[in-house]
């Protein structure tokens, strides 16, 4: 598997010559410096640590700081690990770009859900309501019961009633990516990916 870390720009939309109109989000994607090579030997399994975006180096605490001048590289502001990532050639100190993916790769998106404060339960688990009729004009948005009647006596927990939406990880998959523009680090994702414009992503390819 491999994969980069990303920072979602927004959406847009790619003309093709038939007159098809594709929607993307557009995603500027690394470039990514490798921090860390783990092997099976050493740490018990595979994986690659990547960094992405500089930060000021006065912000950081030392223990961080010394990860980075270990092996070359600036200090960063986000650090992934990429389970199982296919280029064993990756050594720490070098940068993954968005040319290790092609055009018409599927890949699956990880990112932080848009954070929509406390719902009810409408919106939040896509209840139906109350209905309107027979005096009833308050309960079209009530969550309806709750209870467990006699026994338990209680209410049972995981049952769906209002509370936070939102602002948890998020992984969408069977994403395609529609275009890649190396010049400027640009990976163009058809459809949607989660978070907000501005929101951290790392951006996986799928094996088949």
């Amino acid at each position: 598997m491999i994969g980069i870390i990303g920072k979602k720009l927004g959406m847009s939309q790619i003309f093709k010559e038939s007159g098809e109109i594709v929607p993307v989000t557009v995603v500027q994607a690394g470039p990514c410096p490798v921090i860390q090579v783990k092997s099976k030997k050493s740490d018990g399994y595979v994986a690659v640590q990547l960094g992405f975006e500089k930060k000021v180096e006065r912000l950081m605490k030392k223990p961080e700081l010394g990860r980075f001048k270990a092996v070359k590289v600036e200090p960063l502001r986000y650090v992934a690990e990429i389970r199982d990532f296919g280029p064993t050639t990756a050594k720490a100190g070098e940068s993954i770009t968005v040319e290790i993916f092609k055009e018409g790769d599927i890949v699956k998106v990880t990112g932080t859900s848009k954070g929509k404060g406390f719902q009810g339960t409408v919106k939040r688990h896509n209840f139906n309501g109350g209905p309107k009729t027979h005096g009833q004009s308050d309960r079209l948005r009530a969550p309806g019961a709750i209870g467990a009647s006699a026994y338990p006596s209680h209410v049972i927990k995981g049952v769906k009633m209002a509370g936070r939406m939102g602002g948890t990880q998020s992984t969408i998959r069977n994403l395609k990516i529609a275009k890649i523009d190396a010049a400027n680090n640009l990976l163009y994702i058809k459809g949607a990916i989660p978070g907000a414009t501005g929101g951290i992503v790392t951006i996986r390819r799928q094996e088949s």
